[in-house]
């Protein structure tokens, strides 16, 4: 086997004879998935691709029971973005379905069996109107109100159905498809779920590791970490990357089917006490929300009256600002490489992240995830 660096270096000389210098994509078969919605700060030109195996082109929704955009502007960032497979070959472009905000239209559809299949033929025409190479359904969530969706106890076998329909429809297609479904990192969500039957058809199950804790929660925590974390608070719901893959692999789910996720955002709370550096305290409120990690490194990280700590039992970061009173919970380099270290190591399919445009362009969390993907 040939050093990575030395591998670089071969690569860099045959690149500056063509006037570049670009890495090597990463090891198959573990899957680096970036979700991708378009930005004017972040265009396809910026995006490394030679560092992703997947990209998922964030979102379609679910209109009038077919698969459709709600922004008429994503038709040409879409294109755009699929032109590039003609110089990467290796990379999948895949559309995402739903999200948070645009779940509301899965439930009803997928109780007709009529509109089910409508939606499934719409979802093969945008597939090919595209010349995509699969599809991720981000249903958020089967049998739960989400963001105050239609919800009903069928969702359950709907959402097998739904599945079982789109793979035997992509199957017909003249190349191999993958077909992905976002999934929630806490074990209530696979009670509305037919979790091996859905397996069957899935190609990967992508765990939204993060969000573990939100601004509404009472008790400061961390919100993407990858191990339990120690704190008896009565007020807190022990979630973590690795309790939850566990979980999963004892539904039966095979450990290359799951795929983990990075948050490349962080949530804060504002009306911290001291204690602990802020860690596992209550709080006035939500700090503005949520903030990329771009603006993190560049704002927060040991800036402007922040303190990085770390958590090495949860093995996460965390920033507190004792003056202003404000704790944020992240990832950082460190903490997705131990996220992609573990998933390696336990044979999972791979990494996947929430979202590509809130990286830094240069030593980000896609670098640091690359680059453990490819160590030895």
């Amino acid at each position: 086997m040939i050093p990575l660096r030395t591998r670089l270096v071969f690569i860099c000389i045959a690149g500056a004879l063509l006037g570049s210098c670009q890495s090597e994509p990463p090891k198959s078969p573990f899957a680096i998935m970036a979700y991708y919605v378009p930005s004017r700060d972040y265009t396809p030109e910026d995006i490394p691709f030679e560092k992703l195996t997947h990209i998922l082109f964030s979102f379609t929704e679910v209109i009038d029971n077919k698969m459709q955009f709600k922004h008429e502007r994503y038709d040409e960032e879409l294109k755009k973005l699929v032109a590039y497979k003609k110089t990467h070959p290796h990379l999948k472009v895949m559309i995402a379905c739903g999200g948070w905000g645009g779940s509301g239209g899965f439930s009803d559809m997928a109780n007709d069996p009529e509109l089910r299949q409508g939606f499934v033929q719409s979802t093969v025409a945008f597939i090919n109107q595209y010349d995509l190479d699969g599809v991720d359904i981000d249903w958020e969530y089967p049998g739960l109100e989400g963001a105050g969706n239609v919800h009903r106890p069928a969702d359950k076998e709907n959402f097998t159905a739904l599945m079982k329909e789109l793979r035997e429809a992509m199957d017909t297609l003249d190349r191999p498809m993958t077909l992905t479904f976002a999934s929630a990192g806490w074990e209530r969500y696979y009670e509305h779920v037919e979790t091996p039957e859905v397996m069957k058809y899935a190609d990967y199950m992508n765990i939204m590791t993060y969000d573990f804790a939100t601004g509404g929660s009472p008790i400061t925590s961390h919100h993407t970490n990858l191990s339990p974390y120690h704190s008896d608070h009565p007020d807190l719901k022990q979630r973590s990357a690795k309790a939850i893959v566990a979980y999963c692999e004892s539904l039966g789910v095979k450990p290359e089917q799951l795929v983990i996720g990075a948050a490349f955002y962080g949530r804060g709370w504002q009306g911290v006490p001291p204690e602990n550096h802020g860690l596992f305290q209550p709080n006035t409120g939500v700090w503005q929300g949520w903030a990329n990690f771009r603006g993190l490194q560049a704002n927060q990280e040991n800036k402007n009256g922040f303190v990085k700590y770390w958590d090495s039992t949860a093995q996460a970061p965390f920033l507190y600002h004792a003056r202003d009173s404000i704790f944020i919970s992240y990832d950082d380099t460190t903490s997705v490489r131990l996220k992609t270290a573990y998933a390696r190591s336990g044979k999972l399919g791979g990494i996947m992240f929430w979202q590509l445009t809130s990286d830094s362009k240069t030593e980000g969390l896609l670098d640091a995830i690359y680059e453990e993907a490819q160590a030895p």
